[in-house]
Order: C-alpha cells, then structure tokens, then sequence
C-alpha cells in the first residue's frame, strides 16, 4: 500500500487492508489533523480493501468531521465502489467521479 500527496489530496494505491491499516490510519489522521477544507482521497490506484481498510476510510471520514472538514472519494474503482452500495456507505461518504 502507498498514500503520497499532501494534506488536502492524497493518492491511494495497492491494497488497504488488515497488513497495511495502522500506517494508513497514521498518514490518513496526519493529513486530516494538518489541513483544512476538504481531503480528497483519489483512490484509482488502490487494487482492494477489506473489511478491515473501510474500516479506516470510515474512522477518517469521522475524524474529519470532528476537525470540520470532509472526506471525499474520488475515482472510487467500480468493484469497490459497488461494496460501498452494498453496504450502504454511499450514502454517508461524499463520492465524486
């Protein structure tokens, strides 16, 4: 798993999952605590996730809502993006093209 960017726009790439969701949840609380307005999470380089990584995408999105910001999805891979469907998520997380 790789997160590069700064703290209003992050890439997120390979797999977040149950190996890499303590140093995502590290990166992704750094950005949300050092920036302000939006944190957009560009996520067509991220191959899977698992229970484990939405999990973390979640407590970010959270977070961000405590610090006054939002959290926003962007090119959310269409597997993924229909497991937020499913579960519902779409509906709380903010999710562009």
């Amino acid at each position: 798993m790789h997160i590069r960017g700064d703290h209003t726009e992050l890439v997120v790439g390979g797999r977040l999952d149950v190996r890499s969701a303590a140093d995502a949840r590290s990166a992704l609380h750094d950005a949300v605590d050092s920036g302000h307005g939006d944190l957009v999470l560009d996520l067509r380089e991220l191959d899977a996730w698992d229970s484990t990584g939405l999990g973390v995408i979640m407590g970010v999105h959270r977070r961000a809502g405590r610090c006054g910001r939002r959290l926003v999805l962007r090119e959310v891979p269409p597997r993924m993006r229909r497991l937020l469907v499913a579960t519902r998520l779409h509906r709380i997380l903010t999710i562009t093209p």
